[in-house]
């Protein structure tokens, strides 16, 4: 985690050229992330490197949500070329790390987040891509482009997008109010900070939000990848939810379509990061998504596309099938 060259003349005319660079964080992308202090001020320093990242997107919608009343990073400089941005640092406390250390509030933090999403869908979408049956389908698709090579299964690829083509209508925009979904809302990337608005929640990692369903986010919550949300405190975060939004009568089914969605494409990401990026890590978090997956495969909406992995991947391919090559 050493800084980009081009990082020194970046801070220095940004007014930051005597502070500290210190690593913070690096993450499934090609972004990394460093700590700048400076007599009393910090920053971060986001290095999105061109070609591989953009950081466009991020500036604009975290300037969409800082303009509804959310907290997202206020942007400090920019050099779009270098893809360097300087950022309002949220500190250190993120849900996760909170949650650890003091599960009592479990409930509570899980209130001010289903809160906060409820505040968002209330307003329009931002003005994005939609997220449609073709970004869905390109999506559960890494599970077979990546997983059933990785564990040596041919599998009915044909099969497998016209079982999706036949539960994704009741999530495209035709079937519930469109609003932005930021796509990556969970314990990793929700700050607890000292601001009254926005629930007392600084927003990150949301580059990639598109225009779609309110249950997705909702999931990507609940079901959180990297950290295990009790049963019934997903139970009662959708009931907060459907009390708070008054959402559709086929939500729930709408959940189990997104939950299973969402779960087939990180275990295809999660296995495309060992194979092709030499992150053995993610492995460890598969068996807590074929958990989850699993679990909204149950849901009667998903009738064909549990079918089709009942067909196709055996129980003795999920859980635990890539198992031996995660780090102990």
């Amino acid at each position: 985690m050493i800084p980009p060259a081009a990082a020194p003349a970046f801070l220095a005319d940004a007014g930051w050229g005597n502070a500290a660079v210190v690593p913070l964080a690096g993450d499934a992308s090609f972004r990394r992330y460093f700590r700048v202090l400076d007599a009393g001020r910090r920053a971060v320093l986001m290095d999105a490197p061109p070609p591989q990242e953009d950081p466009r997107p991020f500036i604009s919608i975290a300037e969409h949500l800082n303009a509804d009343g959310f907290a997202a990073p206020r942007i400090l400089a920019r050099d779009l070329e270098q893809g360097l941005v300087l950022i309002e640092d949220f500190g250190d406390l993120r849900i996760k790390e909170h949650l650890e250390a003091d599960p009592s509030d479990e409930l509570a933090v899980y209130d001010r987040a289903v809160r906060l999403l409820a505040d968002l869908h209330r307003l329009p979408a931002a003005d994005l891509p939609p997220y449609d049956r073709a970004v869905y389908q390109r999506e559960t698709g890494l599970l077979t482009e990546w997983y059933c090579p990785a564990i040596g299964l041919n599998v009915d690829e044909e099969a497998y997008v016209r079982a999706w083509d036949s539960v994704l209508p009741l999530v495209e925009a035709s079937a519930s109010p469109t609003v932005t979904v930021l796509r990556d809302y969970h314990a990793e990337n929700i700050m607890l900070i000292d601001r009254a608005a926005s629930h007392g929640l600084g927003l990150l990692d949301f580059q990639d939000a598109l225009a779609g369903h309110p249950a997705y986010d909702l999931v990507s919550l609940l079901q959180d990848a990297r950290r295990d949300v009790p049963v019934d405190v997903e139970a009662a975060m959708l009931a907060h939810y459907r009390a708070l939004a008054s959402p559709p009568d086929d939500f729930d089914a709408a959940y189990a379509v997104l939950g299973a969605q969402r779960n087939a494409k990180i275990i295809g990401i999660f296995t495309r990061l060992w194979k092709r990026d030499g992150k053995p890590r993610y492995l460890s978090y598969l068996p807590r998504m074929w958990g989850l997956l699993e679990r909204d495969l149950a849901h009667p909406a998903l009738a064909p596309v549990a079918d089709w992995f009942a067909a196709n991947i055996p129980a003795d391919k999920r859980h635990h099938a890539l198992a031996e090559f995660a780090p102990a």
